[in-house]
C-alpha cells in the first residue's frame, strides 16, 4: 500500500492517478479543507481507498499508514503566505503536520518518502555579473515602488538571469517558504535517524487541468484563468517580464512516481532534492499571452508588485534527468493551448 497525503488535491490527484495506472494499492489522506477545496470537494480518484483526516492528529497519522510501504507527501497549505496572521497555520499545517507524518513512519518502520517541496525555498534566482554567478539580496519597497524591478549587484550593476542548481544555497523570503524549507529538514533529520530515504522534489510552476478556481492560494496560471471565467482581463504584475518555469502536472506526476522508484535503489539515510521543471524558461507575462491566444481580452501589465515575491526563478532540472530517468514531456504551447479550456476545481466556499 502506498500513501499519498494530499491525494485530492491539484498535484495529489495526479500522482494518485499514475500510481493507479500502473497497478499500486493506495490509500489517500486529506483533510479537505474547506478555503482550499470548497463545501462539497471531491474526494480524491477512483481506485484509491480515502481516509478524511488532519495530519496534525497522531490517531489520523496512525491509521493513513497502517500497512503501507511508501508514502508520498503533498499534503500542504500553498500560496505566498505574505501576511504574517497567516504564519502559525502555515507552519502547523505544513510542518507540525510533517513533524506528526514523520514520527508515525518512524515508528511503523516505513522507510521511503518522496516530499513535495517547492523552487521558492532558494528565494531569489541565480544572476551572472561580470565577476561570476551572485544571489542578490532582496528587493527594496523604494526600487519596486519606482518600477525598478530587476535586482542589481552590490555597486548597481546589471545582472543577467542565470539557473539554479540544487546545491544552491537556500533563501526562502516569505511565510510559505520557510515552511517548504523546515520540511526539507525534518525530511532529512528523519532519514538521519531512521535510515529511510527521501526524495525532496522542488517542483516549478506547476499547472494543468484541475487547478483550483478563485482562491489566492492557486497558482499565477490558474489566476489568470479564473479572471477569463469571469470576463476579465489577467492583472499581471510588475511589467510582466518575471522569469519562470511552468511544468504540466502530468509531468509533475511523473517525476514522482520515478522518484519513489529511485528510493527503492538507494542505500539507508540518503536523501537528495531534485528540481522539476519543464527545462523551458518562459515569462509572466508569456502565460497570460498563451491563456489570451483566441478571445478578445489582452493580458492587463498593472505595474503592482508584492512583496514577498522574487524576480526571476528558474532552475536546472538536468539532475532529475540523470539520477531519476525523468523528463517533462509536455510543451508549453501545447500545455497552455489545453489549459485555457480545461476545467479547474471549483473555487473554495462554491
Amino acid at each position: 500500500m502506498i500513501l499519498v497525503t494530499g491525494g485530492a488535491g491539484f498535484i495529489g490527484r495526479a500522482v494518485v492517478r499514475g500510481l493507479v495506472a500502473r497497478g499500486e494499492p493506495v490509500r489517500v489522506v486529506d483533510s479537505l479543507r474547506a478555503d482550499v477545496h470548497g463545501t462539497n470537494p471531491a474526494r480524491g480518484e477512483p481506485g484509491a481507498e480515502f481516509l478524511l483526516g488532519d495530519l496534525r492528529d497522531s490517531d489520523t497519522v496512525a491509521a493513513a499508514l497502517d500497512g503501507v510501504e511508501a508514502v508520498f507527501h503533498l499534503a500542504a497549505k500553498v500560496g505566498l503566505g505574505v501576511a504574517l496572521s497567516d504564519a502559525p497555520d502555515y507552519i502547523a499545517s505544513n510542518d507540525l503536520a510533517t513533524a506528526e507524518l514523520l514520527s508515525g513512519m518512524a515508528s511503523a518502520g516505513i522507510g521511503r518518502l518522496v516530499l513535495s517541496s517547492s523552487m521558492v525555498v532558494y528565494g531569489e534566482g541565480a544572476y551572472r555579473s561580470s565577476s561570476g554567478t551572485v544571489r542578490p539580496a532582496a528587493r527594496t519597497v523604494a526600487d519596486l515602488d519606482a518600477g525598478r524591478f530587476e535586482p542589481r549587484g552590490a555597486d548597481g550593476e546589471s545582472l543577467q538571469p542565470d539557473l539554479l542548481f540544487e546545491d544552491a544555497a537556500l533563501d526562502p523570503r516569505n511565510v510559505y517558504a520557510s515552511s517548504k524549507l523546515a520540511q526539507e529538514h525534518l525530511a532529512s533529520a528523519w532519514a538521519r535517524v531512521t535510515g529511510g530515504v527521501a526524495a525532496m522534489l522542488r517542483y516549478h510552476n506547476v499547472y494543468g487541468p484541475g487547478m483550483p478556481h478563485n482562491t489566492p492560494y492557486a497558482g499565477v496560471a490558474s489566476l489568470f484563468r479564473s479572471a477569463l471565467a469571469r470576463g476579465e482581463a489577467p492583472r499581471v504584475f510588475e511589467d510582466g517580464r518575471q522569469r519562470r518555469d511552468f511544468v504540466h502536472v502530468d509531468d509533475v506526476a511523473g517525476a514522482n512516481l520515478a522518484a519513489l522508484d529511485w528510493c527503492t535503489h538507494q542505500g539507508a539515510g540518503t536523501v537528495r532534492s531534485f528540481n522539476i521543471g519543464s527545462g523551458v524558461v518562459h515569462t509572466i507575462g508569456d502565460v497570460a499571452s498563451a491563456l489570451c491566444a483566441d478571445g478578445s481580452l489582452r493580458p492587463l501589465i498593472t505595474g503592482e508588485y508584492r512583496l514577498g515575491d522574487v524576480r526571476h526563478i528558474t532552475a536546472s532540472s538536468e539532475r532529475a534527468h540523470l539520477e531519476l530517468g525523468w523528463t517533462a514531456g509536455v510543451l508549453f504551447d501545447e500545455g497552455m493551448r489545453e489549459f485555457r479550456h480545461a476545467p479547474l476545481r471549483p473555487a473554495a466556499g462554491a
